[in-house]
């Protein structure tokens, strides 16, 4: 995951370098006490990192960017003319750091801030009578291609772009029954909790937004966390935050959701799905407060609370026409380790008159129970001795294949997935590990009994990563399983969390390497056969993060081959494509897939005419309605009349089209036999 703007990433900050400039934002100076963690986190990050980089002039350039783009994300407070007049710092990040000696940072701080005051105290002054003036028949957009949009060159042409995107909010409000009289208020209050949370800044703030510009133009794993932020992570990492069970990170100038966490109350209730914005978050009893443009940490504080609560969340689903919100709510619970654990099913398939069983352990993370360990249970729970016992159950009741389902699995114990590859193979090398020196490292499962030795398919998807990964890989270079579904995350790095004087470093220290010598960074273990999917991999995945390690390769071990897997897939390859051409969930599938990247590759600019929004969004709902029809009807099911009453199914239609793939690669290899 991106944990650079996962915890860390500031909207509220920037700096000055004019101090002549009458506001109430008090400029912050660099804290003394924290001189010595800039130079001991430039000797760290040059010491201990994969690459063993030397900061210089190259990593401040790329800082530099990235410090801006933290601060300014979508150019909305910066003129050309304060770049130009910044740039002549675009070298001296990498010196400031090492001599300790921050107040550039600071400076560039101060001058954003001062810019932020200056633009939201002018905008209020005038934003209700604009709100109230504002004319929806006109044709007229708004640039929402952020990554192409440049610095405005005057204060008339900033005027123009706030003018816009303050419209468009007023419409999306107003297309959201708003209340006329109640849209100019709304988008006030979001401007003042903005310029109150400037006053909230504080130096420690500017120092983490400053170190994390340097850590992430090395790559997107590293990252610095002062004392606050190291414990919000902390918190995460050890799953003891009661919230929704979310991974949330900042981008521009939204808070985005990342993954869901497997076993939690929003993965649980499937109302929320990665790359969804949140716009506002509310608590019972009490007014939604618009978070766009707030503290990721303070967002993060915000949705947290005692279980059993609930947390109100307005969104903009990635799915979506990319201008409707609705609202959600979620019970806040504590993500358990049982609802982590290995669970089963059993999918009947029909072939030739007869019916046929197929064993899926679903498996969303790699866990291990350790305090159960150190406390001497002998049951403890581990994910590879909960996936034996299942195995061992499905072989009970004559499953024929056996599907490991790894979907959104985000990894978890490493010697948890080397020990459960093991459950499929003799003893031998699963994975190897490259570190700072240059040493690989090959870890491996020593115990040569195998708890499942018949037909095994893996079943993956983008949001398949690190551990997850590394099993996929092994029993695909292993020949030892069919690989199914998507293209993985492409995680193939190992970060360990270094204590300094003041907050945490997680560092990238070693790459994954698979038994073939591959690596898995960047790109990720590709399917045998692959399924369609919603996840866009241009968004989501390592690939599409700033500076990610390179893919590489070493030598490779030595490894038994079991099934030539490439043999089959002219066989199964085919049948699977004819069946996604029939199977009505996929059908629907794919359709809303092809509409969704349509949508994205033409989502440039967006249209500030109410008929035209009104036109678009019935087109989207017609389409979506007409879809869910086609499948019903195939179905054999009632028709809808609108969008309100579609339902989430509990039938798994990749699950099923696994367990159809490996019937037809058990037909197929009985061919073979006989041949």
């Amino acid at each position: 995951m991106n944990y650079k703007r996962l915890l860390v990433s500031l909207f509220v900050a920037g700096a000055s370098l004019t101090h002549s400039l009458a506001n109430a934002y008090t400029e912050l100076q660099p804290p003394h006490d924290y001189d010595s963690v800039a130079k001991e986190l430039t000797e760290m990050l040059e010491a201990v990192h994969y690459n063993k980089p030397t900061i210089d002039d190259r990593i401040s350039a790329s800082a530099f960017d990235l410090y801006l783009d933290s601060l300014d994300p979508i150019k909305s407070f910066f003129l050309q003319s304060d770049i130009d007049t910044l740039s002549k710092h675009r070298l001296e990040l990498d010196d400031a750091l090492r001599n300790g000696d921050t107040q550039i940072a600071y400076d560039i701080y101060n001058l954003y801030i001062h810019r932020v005051e200056d633009r939201l105290n002018k905008l209020l002054k005038v934003l209700p009578d604009m709100v109230d003036n504002f004319d929806y028949t006109k044709k007229e957009s708004l640039n929402v291609d952020f990554d192409n949009v440049q610095w405005s060159k005057t204060s008339e042409e900033l005027d123009e772009y706030w003018r816009k995107r303050i419209k468009n909010r007023a419409l999306t409000l107003k297309l959201n029954n708003t209340s006329e009289d109640e849209i100019a208020s709304v988008i006030e209050k979001r401007y003042r909790n903005q310029l109150k949370r400037i006053e909230q800044s504080e130096p420690v703030d500017v120092f983490q937004t400053f170190a994390n510009s340097i850590t992430a133009a090395l790559d997107p794993h590293t990252t610095y966390f002062a004392p606050r932020a190291s414990e919000t992570f902390n918190i995460n990492m050890s799953l003891s935050l009661e919230g929704i069970g979310a991974v949330l990170q900042y981008d521009d100038d939204y808070t985005k959701v990342v993954r869901l966490i497997p076993g939690g109350p929003a993965e649980k209730q499937n109302e929320l799905a990665p790359n969804d914005r949140i716009l506002a978050v509310g608590q019972d009893g009490k007014a939604m407060v618009d978070v766009v443009g707030m503290r990721l940490d303070d967002v993060v504080d915000m949705i947290r609370g005692e279980r059993g609560t609930k947390v109100y969340l307005e969104i903009q689903p990635a799915k979506g026409d990319g201008q409707t919100t609705k609202t959600i709510n979620i019970t806040r619970e504590k993500v358990k380790l049982e609802d982590q654990a290995a669970a089963k099913k059993i999918i009947n398939v029909e072939r030739g008159g007869q019916t046929y069983k197929v064993g899926v352990v679903e498996l969303p993370t790699f866990y291990s129970d350790f305090a159960a360990i150190q406390a001497g249970d002998k049951n403890y729970k581990s994910s590879t001795r909960d996936t034996k016992k299942i195995i061992e159950e499905l072989r009970q009741e004559d499953v024929i294949a056996i599907v490991l389902d790894l979907r959104n699995n985000g990894g978890g114990s490493l010697q948890e997935a080397n020990s459960l590859a093991g459950l499929f193979i003799p003893h031998g090398p699963t994975v190897q590990i490259k570190d700072t020196s240059g040493r690989v490292t090959v870890m491996g499962d020593r115990d040569p009994s195998v708890t499942y030795s018949g037909p095994l398919g893996v079943l993956v998807n983008r949001m398949s990563a690190s551990a997850s990964e590394i099993v996929a890989a092994a029993l695909q270079d292993y020949g030892r399983a069919l690989i199914l579904g998507g293209k993985t995350f492409g995680k193939g790095t190992v970060q360990v969390l270094q204590e300094m004087d003041k907050g945490q470093l997680k560092v990238t220290q070693a790459k994954f390497y698979r038994v073939s010598g591959e690596s898995t960074q960047h790109k990720g273990v590709h399917p045998d056969v692959e399924f369609p999917s919603l996840l866009d991999e241009k968004s989501v995945g390592e690939s599409a993060l700033e500076n990610p390690l390179p893919w590489d390769k070493i030598h490779e071990t030595r490894y038994p081959i079991y099934w030539k897997m490439g043999d089959y897939l002219p066989v199964l390859k085919p049948r699977h494509e004819q069946r996604m051409k029939e199977e009505p969930n996929f059908v629907a599938m794919v359709d809303q897939i092809n509409d969704v990247r349509e949508q994205t590759s033409s989502f440039k600019s967006i249209s500030l005419n109410e008929e035209e929004r009104l036109t678009r969004r019935k087109e989207g709902q017609e389409k979506t309605i007409a879809r869910e029809n086609t499948r019903r009807k195939a179905l054999g099911l009632e028709p809808i009349t609108s969008e309100d009453e579609i339902e989430s199914t509990e039938d798994d239609p990749y699950a099923k089209e696994a367990a159809e793939v490996m019937l037809d690669f058990i037909a197929a290899n009985q061919l073979k036999s006989k041949q």
